[in-house]
């Protein structure tokens, strides 16, 4: 008996998103370019988005929470 293997394309792995040292979400490939998911709440207004590259993601992601967050 013949037993048939079938191989799987390879998967794209998530790439981590840290800010300040801290994982906010990871980006997944997708038609559009790189999908954003948050896992931080002070993420979740990312949650989603697209981006052209990891290192856009990276810099959008840390320039819009460092936007947000109050003085101190």
């Amino acid at each position: 008996m013949q037993h048939q293997s079938f191989s799987r394309p390879p998967a794209a792995k998530p790439v981590t998103i840290e800010v300040d040292g801290e994982p906010l979400g990871v980006v997944v490939p997708s038609a559009e370019g790189y999908r954003f998911l948050a896992v931080r709440f002070s993420a979740f207004a990312l949650d989603g988005q697209t981006f052209g590259s990891v290192e856009e993601a990276r810099s959008s992601i840390g320039a819009a929470l460092h936007a947000e967050a109050p003085p101190g």
